[in-house]
């Protein structure tokens, strides 16, 4: 059995990223080498929520992007994952959007995603606040994925020499 991995909304942003700053470039490449290789290695998921996110503004390659995740399987967001996310919010875990960082968490945790594979390191990816998430999803009888970034699920597929 695979690995299941949520894409939430920054990663098929990043896949077609146009902005050229040297950290810009090395998430949009980073990214790419991932994507190349997770279909094999991992079971992909997303959500609704995703889509609704690219769905919304106007930027370089949104059709593109869009594509990326309506190729892959998207779980429900069940009636349970509403008390999810704002009990994150009243822990102050998440930001308080119920349609934001809170719902991707919820929805990685309820589903039992292994990963949630994000480039938002100040809500998601972040170790200082991993302790709090894992402490509260232990309370609230829910799985806990790990928070990462695509570099992290590299491994042996990247070689920084």
């Amino acid at each position: 059995m695979k690995p299941k991995v949520y894409i939430e909304t920054s990663i098929p942003s990043f896949y077609y990223e146009v902005r050229t700053e040297p950290e810009m470039v090395a998430r949009r490449q980073w990214t790419q080498q991932w994507w190349e290789y997770a279909q094999d290695t991992y079971e992909l998921i997303s959500s609704a929520a995703v889509l609704t996110e690219l769905n919304v503004g106007n930027y370089p390659n949104k059709d593109l992007i869009i594509s990326l995740v309506r190729g892959l399987p998207l779980v429900d967001v069940d009636p349970e994952v509403a008390d999810i996310v704002r009990t994150y919010i009243q822990h102050k875990v998440m930001p308080n959007n119920p349609n934001g960082d809170a719902l991707h968490l919820a929805l990685a945790s309820y589903h039992k995603c292994d990963f949630l594979l994000t480039w938002n390191c100040k809500h998601l990816a972040n170790a200082n606040k991993f302790g709090h998430i894992r402490r509260l999803n232990v309370m609230l009888d829910l799985f806990v994925p790990l928070l990462v970034t695509p570099i992290e699920l590299l491994g042996d597929k990247y070689d920084s020499r």
